[in-house]
Order: C-alpha cells, then structure tokens, then sequence
C-alpha cells in the first residue's frame, strides 16, 4: 500500500535520521518527492510511504509522536483548459512525467494516474491554470485533461 504525506518538520527534528528509522523500525519505504529542509530551520517534505497497512500506521504515528505534523489529503491537481495556452513549462517541472508535452500534438498532456500531487507545477504556469482540487479524487483518465467538476 502506498500513503502520500507532507510532513511539517519542526527545528528540533531536522536532524533525525526519519527516512532512515521508517525503513529499518516499520519496514516502510520512503520517496521523497519534494523537500524543504535546513538546519535549524522549519522543513517540509512531500514524501510517499509504501508498506503494510500496518505498518504505514505504526509509522505515522511515530512521525506525530517525533512532533511532526502530517497532511494526508494532499487533493489532486487540476488543469483548467481554458486558461492553459500549451505551453509546456509545467511539464519541464513534474518529477513523474504525468505532465508531458511534445511532438506531434505539441498540446500538455496530463497523465492522472501518474501524478504525485507534488505541487511543483502550480507555482510554474504563468497563466495560473493549475490547481489544487481538496475534493475527493474522481477516476483517473488514461491521458488527457483531469476530470473538472
């Protein structure tokens, strides 16, 4: 099973070895997606779990009780097709190719199934087309725009 998690490291935690326990105490991989962390700073983490349930459990409740606190709903991303003009910057950002665009359409192609919920395209389209959607996640499409509502 696979859980995605952005963790809010607080200061005295940033020096914890967090990836490190995840694996060897609860047997949970941990990617990380995207990452904000400085000594003696607040940092923040976009990781993705993958284990037992069980364990998925154990663990999150050690990071909380590490004084981590943990969004589970990170939503899904949506692309508003009025607004997108194609131009393809977002796709130069996604770490998981979900965005993608190229010969020979040369139109953004969005792969929900791929999609981390990253985040990272959001703050890269100049014409404010992407989003983050809360709602519940409908079903994904095989290529093409997300589903809007």
């Amino acid at each position: 099973m696979k859980r995605r998690l952005t963790l809010h490291v607080p200061r005295e935690a940033v020096h914890q070895p967090l990836t490190y326990r995840l694996a060897v105490d609860f047997d949970v991989a941990a990617k990380i997606l995207r990452a904000q962390v400085s000594p003696n700073q607040i940092g923040t983490m976009v990781v993705e779990l993958s284990g037992d349930i069980d364990e998925l459990d154990a663990a999150e409740l050690w990071l909380e009780r590490q004084g981590l606190r943990l969004d589970r709903a990170p939503g899904q991303i949506r692309i508003d097709p009025d607004r997108c003009v194609d131009c393809g910057i977002c796709s130069t950002v996604c770490p998981s190719g979900a965005l993608a665009f190229g010969a020979p359409a040369w139109q953004l192609q969005f792969h929900a199934q791929r999609c981390l919920v990253c985040e990272q395209c959001i703050p890269s389209c100049p014409f404010e087309a992407i989003a983050l959607g809360l709602d519940q996640p409908q079903e994904p499409a095989q290529t093409g725009w997300s589903p809007q509502p």
